[in-house]
């Protein structure tokens, strides 16, 4: 309808519009809820998926990139420990010698003492 200087009144046609159109019920507005918040909670799910598995790929990624230093860190471990046995091994035989010379030692200051001794009487 119009109003005057060629404008016109809308409001009035989206009334009767809305007037002449199906009346919609609880239960298919409930129904249309529904399927929207569904495949909304089905498009989230796709792409936490999608998210997860792109991060267990790049993890996946970086470890087999790490492979090869673990690897030789693990060879220069065993190198190490090696090196480490033969060390304490001639330690303890060092040890052992130093001992067993000790002793003589002590046998020859003993021996020392007593022609000392002797001497002095």
């Amino acid at each position: 309808r119009e109003v005057g200087y060629g404008i016109t009144d809308s409001w009035d046609e989206i009334v009767e519009t809305l007037q002449g159109a199906p009346v919609s019920t609880d239960k298919e507005l409930d129904g249309y809820a529904e399927a929207r918040m569904s495949r909304e909670a089905w498009t989230r799910a796709i792409d936490a998926s999608d998210l997860v598995h792109g991060e267990v790929i790049s993890l996946r990624t970086t470890v087999l990139g790490q492979i090869p230093e673990i690897r030789e860190l693990k060879a220069t471990d065993r190198r190490r420990q090696t090196v480490i046995s033969e060390l304490l091994r001639l330690e303890h035989r060092r040890s052992t010698e130093a001992s067993k010379s000790r002793t003589a030692l002590q046998g020859q200051i003993t021996a020392l003492q007593g022609q000392v001794t002797a001497l002095q009487a």
